[in-house]
């Protein structure tokens, strides 16, 4: 039997260009699935929506190993959605300015054929620096915060306003790598020798 077709329920180029730095081959299947945030704590919530997304995916394509994925951001026990708008973006990164937060990243894995499912999350603790207003303005900006989750993305021009990470840095980006290699490899596809059955 070859590896199994790896299906990607998300459309975000950072979990596309992290699977690809990894040297998966993959496809990619929207999920479509209702992003609303449902109650529970961060990691509730980043797994509930993981699993949302892959189970969504996997209803449609019959077979394959389903990879959903979903990102919070939590401060003080606040979530920090994607910013509905410039002035939302400016508002979450002066509650970050100069303070440390949580990032999980709920990820889960579902066998379109057999329905078995895994799911679990990963959570990183950032530091911010302090940002002056100024800063802030130019951030918002670029452009950059407007589809991310905490109204930054530590692997472009967010990086600058980051002192350090405690964690998986992967998972800040969107997607931890070596956690989301341990589920798969329970599901028989090991990612170091996945090069190797092409």
């Amino acid at each position: 039997m070859g590896t199994p077709t790896l299906v990607l329920a998300s459309t975000s180029p950072r979990r596309i260009e992290l699977l690809r730095q990894i040297g998966l081959q993959f496809v990619v299947v929207p999920s479509g699935a209702d992003e609303t945030l449902v109650g529970g704590g961060p990691a509730e919530i980043a797994e509930a929506l993981a699993l949302s997304k892959a189970e969504s995916v996997a209803g449609r394509v019959g077979s394959g190993l389903v990879i959903g994925a979903d990102t919070v951001v939590a401060l003080d026990g606040e979530i920090l959605g994607k910013p509905r708008d410039p002035a939302d973006a400016r508002m979450m990164l002066e509650k970050l300015s100069g303070r440390a937060h949580s990032v999980v990243t709920g990820v889960a894995v579902v066998d379109a054929a057999t329905g078995r499912r895994a799911v679990e999350y990963e959570e990183s603790r950032v530091w911010f620096r302090a940002l002056n207003s100024d800063e802030i303005e130019a951030y918002v900006s670029s452009g950059e915060p407007m589809d991310k989750a905490g109204a930054y993305g530590v692997q472009g021009l967010g990086s600058v306003l980051v002192e350090r990470i405690e964690g998986c840095y992967f998972n800040v980006v969107g997607l931890p790598l070596p956690r989301l290699a341990r589920i798969l490899k329970s599901f028989g596809l090991d990612v170091l020798r996945a090069g190797e059955a092409r």
